[in-house]
This record gives structure tokens, C-alpha cells and sequence, in this order.
């Protein structure tokens, strides 16, 4: 939700970027403990129930989300929501898809996975924002607080019921499978060990690092069109919302290329493409000159984004990680590879609020250029990698 309201989030709970990091990272430290047990647990019992669960879980935070609590109550729901929205879902969520891809498909697999929640919050986040945009007066700049306020409430209901509503989707449509290879504590315990030995397993959760922090990094782009483009909050809001409908298209797209070139080759050229983008973006001032470009460059940072994103974990395929330990392997990618959660708002936050205005978000994108020059080398050193050894 910060992504596409970010400055009605900062105005209506009274924060500054400084503080919504803050928060954040009590969401990202949760969830970091959540991933690797998360990922046995995957191994263990049928995606359908952890999954189900966890959106239904999730979903009750929301219900007092809308009461707009204070900074203290926003970080016990961040916490809860890092236990709740991660432990019982994101593993059993990979794994799944793993499994349905086979060994011929994993971009594609990965690549509709990614592309198919890119739809859906793109399409749920256009619905939104028009609740939000009839909410307010027709002059959304002269909007009180208190009318804010209440159109943020609608926003926060909205996501609330959909994301409930979605765990009786999965309830109900997911096969309830019964994995057959069901492992006792000793022999989880011993999973953990080998993936945690293994060189390719760390350099993918490195990727997984770079990638995630381009990902976050679009959170503060309907910050950055509000203060140096001229936007207003609705205008912001639209305007992300209708970039995130590029997250489809992006990941299906890598995905078949993915298999058909290597995925850590389409990784490698994405990580190549933010870099020149992010590396613009810290040169450029607005004028009408280059506000064209500066537009374009804004867009093609969203595909890169959402390119890797979309088959990153496609790559358990290439390093041969056995499915067996599928959920072990992402559970270990993920509690490096999402730290993120725990420290990229907060330091975003910093860097904004250091120098407000156009150089805080110029240095910003500079910060995401050397994070995807990180990645594209992570990328290249695992492409050698696993050609020397396999998991």
C-alpha cells in the first residue's frame, strides 16, 4: 500500500520517511526469523492450508491497520504482519510452483507466478485508487487531513477484504496434496546443513538481496514524481499503479526467455539495464527538456525490476537443487536474500530526509546503482560457479 499512497501514508499516521522505515525494518527483522523454519515447514505439510492460513492471518492485522494506530501500534502490526504474512507462506508458495514447472518450465513457471501477482495488485491497486480518488473533493490538494484520513481507511479495508477473500480462493482451489517424502526432525535438520554448505545456494541469495532492494526501491517512485515531478497524491498514485501493470508483462516475458537462454543470463542483462537506468536517473534534473526521459527511464527501471524478480528463483533449477529440499534451499535464499525488509527503508529514509527534495532522491538512485552492480556480479560469479559444482 505505500507503494502506490505513500504520501497519504507519511501524512495521515503522522510519520516521516525516517520513521516508515523504521517500521518497516520490525517487519523485515520478523520475517527474516520466519523464513528458514518457514522453509522446513514447506517441506512438510500441503502449500493449500499454510498458505490459506496465512492469508487469513494477515488479513485480521488489516482490520486494525484502518484504525489508524499510533507509531507504537504500527510496530507490533509490522511485527505480527512479518510472522503472518512469511512463516506459513512464502516457502510453501515456491515450492508449489517449483513443482508445477518440472524440470523443462521453471522460467515460465516463475515467470506466470510473478507476472500473475503483478496482475492482480496492479488491477486490485487501480480499483483502489479510484476508491480513493472518489473519497476524496474533486481538489484532492485541498483534502483535509480527516478526509485523508477516511479515504486511506477505505484503501485499508479494501486490501483487507481481499486479501481474506483470497484465502478462500486458495482454500478451495488448491489441490490439497500430501508430499510423499516426508522427513523426520533429524533428517531436516540435516537438509539445513547441506544447503548451507552450498557456494551456489549463498550467491543466489545475493542476487536475491540486489533484486529485492530494486523491488523496494519502487516504493519511494510515487514519492519521487510527487516532489520532483510535480504530481499530487491521486496523480502519484496513478501513475504507479499503472506502471505495476508492466510486472506481468515483465516477468512472463523473462520467464520465456529464461528458458530459453539460461535464466542467469537474463538475470545478468537485467541487473545491466538498471544500471544504466538508476545511473541516468542520478544524473538527470527535471526541465521539459528531458522530462520525456526521465519518464522513460522511470519505466524501464520498472521492467528491469520486475524481470528479475519474475524468475530468481528459477535458478534453484539451473544450480540442480534437488525438489526434496526445495523448501530448505528457498527458506535459507530467503532469510538473506529479504533482509531488505530489515534495513532498506530505513536507510532510503535517511538519504531522503538527508537532503530533501530533487539531490535526496538523486543520491537515492545512486544507491540502487551500486546494489545492481553487486547483482550483476553475483550473477556472473554463479553462472562460473555452477558449472564447477552442483547442489
Amino acid at each position: 500500500m505505500a507503494r502506490f499512497f505513500r504520501p497519504t501514508v507519511l501524512e495521515v499516521f503522522d510519520l516521516s520517511n525516517t520513521e516508515l522505515g523504521d517500521i518497516f525494518a520490525i517487519y523485515g527483522l520478523i520475517a527474516m526469523l520466519s523464513y528458514f523454519p518457514g522453509g522446513a515447514i514447506a517441506d512438510h505439510f500441503p502449500a493449500r492450508k499454510l498458505i490459506a492460513l496465512s492469508l487469513w492471518t494477515t488479513a485480521l492485522g488489516g482490520l486494525y491497520f484502518a484504525k489508524i494506530p499510533d507509531q507504537n501500534g504500527l510496530i507490533m502490526l509490522f511485527g505480527y504482519w512479518g510472522c503472518t504474512s512469511i512463516l506459513l507462506f512464502w516457502a510453501a508458495l515456491i515450492r508449489s510452483t517449483r513443482e508445477w514447472g518440472g524440470t523443462l518450465a521453471q522460467g515460465r513457471a516463475f515467470g506466470f507466478l510473478d507476472g500473475g501477482r503483478g496482475l492482480i495488485a496492479a488491477g486490485t491497486a487501480s480499483l483502489i485508487v479510484t476508491i480513493f480518488t472518489i473519497a476524496l473533493p474533486a481538489d484532492s490538494g485541498s483534502a483535509s487531513n480527516l478526509q485523508l484520513k477516511h479515504a486511506l481507511q477505505l484503501v485499508i479495508y479494501a486490501y483487507t477484504a481481499v486479501t481474506f477473500i483470497t484465502g478462500i480462493i486458495v482454500w478451495w482451489f488448491i489441490p490439497n496434496e500430501h508430499n510423499n517424502h516426508k522427513k523426520n526432525q533429524t533428517h531436516a535438520i540435516y537438509d539445513m546443513k547441506y544447503v548451507l554448505s552450498k557456494p551456489a545456494i549463498w550467491l543466489q541469495a545475493i542476487i536475491v538481496i540486489c533484486a529485492y532492494c530494486a523491488f523496494k526501491g519502487l516504493d519511494n517512485y510515487a514519492l519521487y514524481v510527487n516532489q520532483v515531478m510535480g504530481m499530487n497524491d491521486v496523480e502519484s498514485a496513478e501513475f504507479t499503479s499503472t506502471a505495476a501493470f508492466l510486472r506481468p508483462i515483465a516477468a512472463i516475458t523473462a520467464g520465456f526467455l529464461a528458458d530459453r537462454f539460461i535464466t542467469s543470463r537474463v538475470v545478468k542483462l537485467s541487473f545491466l539495464i538498471l544500471i544504466v537506468s538508476y545511473t541516468l536517473l542520478f544524473s538527470l534534473s527535471p526541465s521539459s527538456l528531458i522530462e520525456n526521459l526521465i519518464y522513460g527511464n522511470i519505466i524501464i527501471s520498472f521492467i528491469g525490476v520486475y524481470a528479475i524478480r519474475g524468475i530468481y528463483f528459477a535458478l534453484l533449477e539451473e544450480t540442480n537443487t534437488s525438489f526434496n529440499i526445495t523448501g530448505t534451499a528457498v527458506g535459507l535464499i530467503s532469510v538473506i536474500g529479504f533482509t531488505p525488509d530489515i534495513f532498506f527503508h530505513s536507510i532510503a529514509g535517511r538519504i531522503l530526509d538527508a537532503s530533501p527534495g530533487l539531490p535526496g532522491h538523486q543520491n537515492f538512485f545512486l544507491f540502487l546503482a551500486i546494489i545492481a552492480i553487486f547483482g550483476m556480479l553475483a550473477t556472473i560469479s554463479l553462472a562460473t560457479t555452477k558449472t564447477n559444482s552442483a547442489c
